[in-house]
Parts: structure tokens; sequence; C-alpha cells
């Protein structure tokens, strides 16, 4: 009887040491999901529509939780990326289409990181070239320089860093909680075509297909397999389910409770951190801005690190952060190609920011039914064994795949003809 009643706190401590050992892949790309881009959205839907959105982030939960579980699993059972095996499974064309997608998209969705990072430090007088030449450095060296568990530490602590910015941030704002509580479960849907707009923004800046490629790579380099499993999905249900929506709702929050309710407008998240200032005080704007930097900065190691990643899978080049620079060469070059690159767009003057950005989002919302579609397709594979996905989340994957196609479509289209 002792030794039962003693067995369990022992098997708990292993378990709960087995999670800290895989706990990564979904906490670090969930905190990336919000990264410039994505401050940037969920302030406009709380300056522009209340609590309005705030349903929507239970949505996004869900289909992100979803989506990543089934990436990961393709990664758990095969310790491949996904490039890899969409060369193996559908040929050099589809991959080499995909590939140059990604990069070029990725190539702007870096611009728009930097930018956050000069609009950040520009509001306590920091140059834009000195904040990207910072950025920059701040970002090769730690990815050129640190160890796999090193690099990881400093993702996780800057993503919570970022959570606990914007949770003080919407707090200080006063919000009505119960009102945004209320929100959640029971949509206050606006019958116009800019809520509609903004609803699938929100949906495109979380479930991306940078973010996709990157959870299955980061899976596969950290060297899980089909044993963690159980560890893995709670590592994604707590980055993806959680983390991800909770600082949405808080941005949200924040900006609801004030820019919404004093009727202003802004343009982007450092619009948003200026109004918080005279509303709430100049710790609102302090606490925004730098919620705004350190999110641009884990978006600046995580967008590049995907690309590299996907294009090096794609090739058969190695890859992964547990290897030296000496070892894989060219995906460290290509890491800090596209970190220097999007540096350079943001300093260089005359450069069109604003288009590059642009061809970013139309190219995200291309690909990501793609990409979807290759994952599901993936995922009922023979070779996964037991990994293959079920009764439940086969159906679920390809019915999120779907509906994620239409969104991106009306996306594309909609910023085609605004233009």
């Amino acid at each position: 009887m002792t030794v039962a009643i003693g067995s369990a706190p022992v098997r708990l401590r292993r378990q709960l040491r087995i999670f800290l050992l895989v706990l990564g892949p979904g906490l670090v790309t969930a905190f990336a999901d919000n990264d410039a881009g994505g401050i940037t959205t969920y302030s406009l839907a709380g300056a522009q529509f209340g609590y309005g959105l705030m349903w929507v982030l239970l949505v996004t939960a869900i289909a992100l939780v979803i989506t990543q579980e089934v990436g990961a699993r393709l990664a758990l059972a095969t310790g491949q990326g996904l490039a890899g095996l969409i060369r193996e499974r559908f040929g050099v064309r589809w991959t080499a289409f995909a590939v140059l997608t990604m990069l070029v998209a990725n190539i702007g969705t870096t611009v728009a990181e930097f930018a956050g990072v000069a609009a950040a430090l520009g509001l306590f007088g920091v140059s834009a070239d000195l904040a990207a030449a910072m950025a920059a450095a701040i970002v090769v060296i730690l990815l050129a320089r640190g160890s796999f568990s090193r690099i990881q530490y400093a993702f996780v602590a800057i993503g919570a860093g970022v959570s606990i910015a914007y949770a003080v941030s919407a707090s200080l704002a006063n919000p009505d909680w119960g009102h945004a509580a209320r929100a959640v479960v029971i949509p206050e849907i606006t019958w116009t075509g800019a809520y509609f707009l903004t609803l699938v923004g929100v949906v495109g800046t979380t479930i991306t297909p940078w973010g996709q490629a990157l959870i299955q790579s980061y899976v596969a380099d950290k060297g899980l397999g089909p044993r963690d499993l159980g560890p893995v999905r709670a590592d994604i249900a707590l980055g993806s389910g959680l983390f991800t929506n909770l600082v949405a709702a808080f941005i949200i929050v924040a900006c609801a409770a004030t820019i919404w309710v004093a009727g202003g407008t802004i343009r982007d998240a450092a619009d948003a951190a200026r109004a918080l200032g005279p509303l709430v005080g100049p710790s609102a704007t302090t606490l925004f801005a730098i919620g705004l930097f350190a999110a641009a900065l884990l978006g600046l190691g995580t967008v590049p690190l995907s690309s590299a990643y996907f294009a090096c899978e794609a090739f058969g080049w190695e890859a992964g952060l547990h290897w030296r620079v000496r070892e894989a060469p060219v995906f460290y070059g290509l890491l800090t190609i596209f970190v220097a690159g999007g540096a350079v767009f943001v300093v260089l003057p005359g450069l069109p920011l604003i288009q590059v950005m642009f061809l970013a989002q139309v190219l995200n919302g291309l690909l990501l039914p793609i990409i979807l579609i290759f994952v599901m397709r993936l995922s009922r594979e023979h070779r996964l064994g037991t990994l293959r996905s079920g009764r439940v989340l086969y159906p679920l994957g390809w019915a999120i795949t779907g509906l994620a196609s239409l969104m991106s479509i009306a996306f594309v289209v909609s910023q085609i003809f605004a233009r």
C-alpha cells in the first residue's frame, strides 16, 4: 500500500520532467504568432470594433491547436520537416513552388518585423537605422552563437515578456472584464465589410504558412519521436490554445477599453501605444511599445528561422540549431541573409515598404491553403503508423483547411480590389 501511495507523486514528477524536456515547439511557435503584424491587427480590431471580435479568438485557438498537432505528428513520425516531406510525396515542382512562395512571403514578413522594431523604439527616440541594426545584430548573434536550449529559452523569455507587457496594459486600461468575457462566447457581429475584413485579418495573422512549417521543423530539429506525442500535444495546447490568444485578447481589451470607448482611430500598433498615453497614462504607452518591440524581435528570430529550415529541407542541406555554423553553413548563411535583407529594406530610403508588406500578405494568403492541403494529405500516410490523423482529427483538419482557404481567398481578393 505504501508503494502504491508513493508511486503517484513519483509518476507525476517523472511526467512533469518529460514535459519540461519536450516543452518548446508549441510555445515558441505560439509566441511567434503574436509578431508585429499580429499586434497591429489586434490593436486595430480593438480600436475599431471594441470587444466585437473577441469570439474569433476562441475559434482560432481551436483551429491552431488542431493544425499544429497534425504538423507535429508528421515530424514525430518521420523526423522530417514539411519541405522534405513535400519533396518526397509531391515532387520537385510543387516543392520549388512552395519554397519560392514561402521565401518571398517571409522576406516581406521579416520587413514588417523590422518596421515593428523601428516603430517601437522610435517611441523612445531611437532612429530607424539604429533600431534595425541593433535588432539584426541581436538576432544573428543569438541564432549563430547560441546553443539550441539557450535559443529556445530566449524565445520563450521574450514571448513571456510580451504576454506580461500586454496583460499589464490591459489591466491599466480598466476594461469591462465582464463584457470582454461575454464577447468570447457570444459573438457581437457588426455586419459591415470592414468588420469581416478585420475578422479575416485576425484569423490570417494567427494561422500562417511559416508558423505551420516552423513547428514541424522545430519538432524534428529537437529530435522528438512518437513516444513524445503526449507532451507535445500539451505543449501545443498550452502555447497555441492559451498563450497566443490570451495575448491577442489583452491587446484587443486594452484598445477597446480606451481608444474605442473614446472614439479614436489608429493606423498601427505604434499609434495605439501613443493613443494610450493621454487616455491611461505614460506607463501604458511604455508597456505597449515594449511589447511591440519584443514581439517584433521574436518574429525576427522565428520567421527567418522558418525560411532557412524550409529551404534547406527542400534541397537536402543540413539544417538545424543543433548544428554548428561550420557544419551547416547554408542554413546559417540563409538565416543571416534573411535577417540582413529585412534590415536593408527598412533603412534604405526610397524602397517600397508598403508594397513589399502588401505582397507578403497576399502571398501568405495564397500559400496557406496549399500548405494545409499538403499537411492534411500527408497526415493519412501509412508510414505514420499510430500517429496518422484519426476519425476526429482528420475531418476537423480538413474543415479548418476549407475554412482557411475561403477566408484566405476572400482576404487576397479584398486586398487587391481595395487598392
